[in-house]
């Protein structure tokens, strides 16, 4: 997760500058290869059922092989239309390789501590744009933006290798550790499948929570395609030097990697999903900090507040899922889910450029970005409150 969102998302700001130096590309240009994150939608519900059916490790596999065949061919691009196709392709193998399998394998192997453990291992991915920015930066300034894209191949190939060799998930992974030292603690065969058990897909999609969630988790999803990854030339415009912006954005993943930590453990007293509601107000805050700045120390305090508020979205969304719908068909019911996040994933980076290109400045589509984030709060506290108790057998009548 470290990996592939530090560097597919994060990191992508870095490269926006050295591309339209290279190419004479516009900002809108180089943004709407974010916007083939679409596919990353479209292909999550094929990815979840083949998780749900087969585990996660090889659609894990897969997912990065498919990556890395992207950052490689975008080293040696030439054409707009190149640097497309190639994004879509990272962006299709994402599918199966961040929150579909961090929801299935944490909560298969952690059942009493699966809201920290969520925080910890979906921390990774804000740990990764920590060390991606600047890290993939140097590379850039030191041997060029084709460097930095093949590098990024390489390292997917490492993982991808790493994830066949360790990832296991099946009930009878689970009893073959048990009583080792490094089993978590309460893990038993029974529980392991037990954990297996949940709503059908078709129970699921005739909840009211289930669609409230859907609307949530797309439209907090502004956050990272219209502001995230904006970020670096957003604090540039506003005085910052580049190496000073690079450190700003690793300032953000890293509160935004203590929020997963921090929210991730409340979720086991108040539920993820009202644990929710207080992520997405204290991105509004933060985000509405950043706009108002006057100053630079002013911006610097926005920015941990947005990471603050930003990060425990990637924990909450698995955990959110799993204690609505069980884990028999985590992958298939987050996949539907996913499907519309297409539209922040398309809308939110063109908005972006759009905006930028008109007005010099992204004031106005980080307060659009505000906006929607309320929306999203709103959501995902009814959904709170009109989701099925836990008691409630995974065979009833929806």
């Amino acid at each position: 997760m470290g990996a592939v969102l530090g560097t597919a998302q994060f990191a992508f700001g870095v490269f926006i500058i050295p591309l339209e130096t290279e190419f004479g590309w516009t900002r809108t240009q180089v943004n709407v290869a974010l916007s083939f994150g679409v596919l990353t939608g479209v292909f999550a519900p094929v990815a979840g059922r083949y998780m749900d059916r087969f585990g996660a490790r090889w659609v894990m596999a897969i997912g990065l092989a498919i990556i890395a065949v992207g950052f490689f061919l975008r080293a040696g691009m030439t054409e707009l239309w190149h640097f497309y196709v190639f994004s879509a392709v990272i962006f299709a193998g994402t599918a199966g390789v961040t929150n579909l399998p961090a929801g299935r394998l944490v909560t298969v192997w952690f059942s009493k501590t699966r809201g920290r453990m969520m925080g910890f291992v979906t921390a990774g991915n804000n740990f990764g744009a920590m060390v991606s920015v600047p890290l993939v930066t140097a590379l850039i300034a030191a041997s060029g933006w084709q460097v930095g894209f093949a590098s990024i191949g390489v390292l997917m190939v490492l993982l991808m290798v790493a994830t066949i060799l360790i990832v296991r998930d099946r009930p009878g992974d689970v009893e073959k550790e048990l009583g080792k030292r490094w089993t978590p603690s309460g893990t038993t065969l029974e529980s392991a499948r037990a954990k297996l058990d949940g709503l059908t897909t078709r129970q699921a999609l005739r909840l009211h929570a289930f669609w409230l969630i859907m609307i949530g988790m797309a439209l907090q999803q502004f956050a990272r395609t219209a502001v995230a990854t904006q970020l670096v030339p957003h604090l540039e415009q506003d005085g910052f030097s580049t190496r000073n912006a690079a450190i700003a954005v690793s300032t953000v993943a890293f509160f935004a990697m203590s929020s997963k930590i921090i929210f991730g453990r409340l979720s086991e007293r108040i539920t993820a999903l009202y644990s929710y509601v207080i992520i997405i107000a204290i991105q509004i805050i933060g985000l509405l900090i950043l706009v108002f700045s006057g100053t630079q120390p002013v911006a610097w305090f926005g920015l941990m507040v947005f990471g603050l508020g930003m990060g425990g979205v990637g924990a909450l969304g698995p955990l959110a899922t799993a204690e609505t719908f069980g884990l028999r068909n985590l992958g298939s019911i987050m996949g539907l889910m996913s499907f519309a996040v297409i539209v922040p994933t398309v809308v939110g980076p063109v908005m972006a450029g759009q905006v930028f290109d008109r007005t010099g400045m992204y004031d106005a589509a980080f307060l659009t970005t505000a906006a929607l984030l309320t929306v999203s709060m709103v959501c995902f506290f009814f959904a709170g409150y009109l989701k099925p108790s836990r008691q409630e057998p995974a065979n009833a009548n929806y």
